[in-house]
C-alpha cells in the first residue's frame, strides 16, 4: 500500500466514522444502515445483536440531539492494515460513556463496519 492510498484510506475511514457518530447523535437509523455491512454483528458483554435489531432500537429511542446532549464523540484511534481497520471511538450516549471497537473492512472499493464491540466505560469517581 503506497502512502497516497493509505491517507486517502484514512481520511475515507475518519469521514466515515464522523456519519456514524452524526448518525447515532441524530438518532438517524438509514445513515447508519449505510455504514454497516448486512451481516454485522453488535457486541457487547452479555448481548448479541444483528445490525437490523440494533438500528429498530436506535430509531425507536429519543435521540441524543432531541435530548439536547452534548456532541461529544471522539475517535480515539485508528489502525489500518491494507484493507481492514480497527477504530476505537469514544461514545457518550445518554448516561453512559461507551468505548465502541468498530472493525472495517474495504470491499468493492467501500469501507464498511463489519463488526462492533463496546462497553460502557467503569465509573470513576473522578468525573
Amino acid at each position: 500500500m503506497d502512502h497516497v492510498e493509505m491517507k486517502r484510506d484514512l481520511s475515507e475511514i475518519r469521514a466515515m466514522v464522523q456519519c456514524y457518530f452524526t448518525g447515532l447523535h441524530e438518532g438517524d437509523s438509514e445513515t447508519l444502515r449505510n455504514l454497516f455491512h448486512p451481516d454485522c454483528w453488535l457486541k457487547a458483554p452479555g448481548l448479541r445483536r444483528t445490525r437490523d435489531e440494533w438500528l429498530k432500537l436506535v430509531s425507536e429511542r429519543t435521540s441524543p440531539a432531541e435530548n439536547g446532549d452534548e456532541f461529544a464523540y471522539q475517535i480515539l484511534a485508528i489502525d489500518l492494515l491494507g484493507q481492514q481497520a480497527m477504530v476505537k471511538v469514544l461514545c457518550p450516549l445518554f448516561e453512559h460513556h461507551y468505548i465502541d471497537f468498530l472493525g472495517l473492512l474495504k470491499e468493492q472499493g467501500q469501507w464498511r463496519i463489519v463488526n462492533k464491540m463496546y462497553a460502557n466505560l467503569p465509573h470513576t469517581d473522578q468525573e
